[in-house]
């Protein structure tokens, strides 16, 4: 019995001591990566970087027209340039196409300030104006970005001429049992012990061609990856979930703003189901000026059917200066 515990303890021994030389060496990896990598995020491949806070701000431009489409992605989106991409490259020729990084999005800076919605949308502003894009502007939110677009119409209604929602956020779906105090601050607890596995270079492993998206070619890949190594979970994003509540009670303490509104509700996958497109629907009924076109389809919307999207939007934009 001793012999053979011996033995189940040296082999023990040797997976553990094999296991720690493994992750060191992909620790290590990961350094000289990261190292290789920074001329991305001072000279981004997309892009222009702008001065907001002390912190470079990414912003991509792109197309032509009187039109101008401000995209806003959804929480955590990687790049929101490539995200965005393959769908904006196919209206750019009649709009010109904005899409803003956040701080701790793409090849932006990590900002540690508070993520709140009012902090983001004071940014976003900055940074077009820095850029040189002026308003006013279509917003096409993702998700939850829709507070922003909503938050935004509320004090800056000059600035906003419509709002496209790709299936965004309202405020009515974080009401729900996992948006209360104690499960924003569990996410944020585990998102941060996530940061651990980061830092370790353990993220940058999972990342392979089959898990990224197809219409990607093999340097936009490397690009998330980048992206993915240095930042997945980062303290951007922690904030910004930390704050949500605090970004309800302030949508909810002003009118809702009833700009020309289209929005494009998918089928609730990915989000709260049924009820999602309920509270779409009970957004809508409080505008005056408002199309909605239910989408059987998941929530990235302009991934899934763009080419209906398009029409529509197209349609819709027509409309505004008659």
């Amino acid at each position: 019995m001793k012999k053979a515990l011996k033995i189940i303890g040296k082999v023990l021994l040797g997976v553990l001591v094999t296991l720690a030389v493994a992750v060191l060496i992909v620790f290590i990896y990961h350094r000289i990566q990261l190292s290789n990598e920074k001329d991305l995020f001072k000279n981004p491949p997309l892009g222009q970087l702008v001065e907001v806070d002390g912190k470079k701000m990414n912003v991509y431009v792109d197309g032509d027209g009187d039109k101008t489409l401000v995209f806003l992605s959804g929480a955590f989106t990687t790049s929101p340039i490539l995200d965005f991409k393959e769908f904006t490259d196919k209206i750019k020729d009649d709009y010109r196409i904005v899409i803003i990084e956040k701080f701790g999005y793409g090849f932006s800076d990590i900002s540690d300030d508070d993520r709140t919605t009012d902090t983001m949308t004071r940014q976003n502003r900055e940074a077009l104006a820095k850029a040189g894009i002026e308003g006013p502007y279509i917003l096409c939110p993702h998700s939850f970005s829709g507070l922003e677009a909503i938050y935004w119409a509320q004090h800056y209604p000059d600035e906003v001429e419509a709002i496209i929602s790709l299936d965004m956020a309202v405020p009515r779906c974080y009401d729900g049992d996992e948006y209360t105090e104690k499960s924003l601050d569990a996410a944020v607890s585990g998102m941060k012990t996530f940061t651990v596995f980061r830092e370790m270079g353990l993220v940058r492993l999972f990342i392979t061609d089959g898990s990224l998206p197809d219409y990607l070619n093999e340097e936009e890949k490397d690009y998330i990856r980048a992206i993915a190594s240095r930042g997945n979970k980062n303290e951007s994003l922690q904030s910004e979930v930390k704050h949500i509540r605090d970004d309800i009670n302030m949508i909810d303490a002003e009118p809702v703003p009833d700009v020309p509104t289209l929005m494009f509700v998918s089928d609730g996958t990915g989000t709260t189901g049924e009820s999602w497109i309920g509270y779409e629907k009970d957004y809508a009924a409080k505008l005056t000026n408002v199309k909605l076109i239910e989408l059987n389809c998941k929530h990235a919307v302009y991934h899934e059917k763009p080419e209906e999207i398009i029409q529509y939007m197209i349609e819709f934009i027509n409309t505004l200066d008659t």
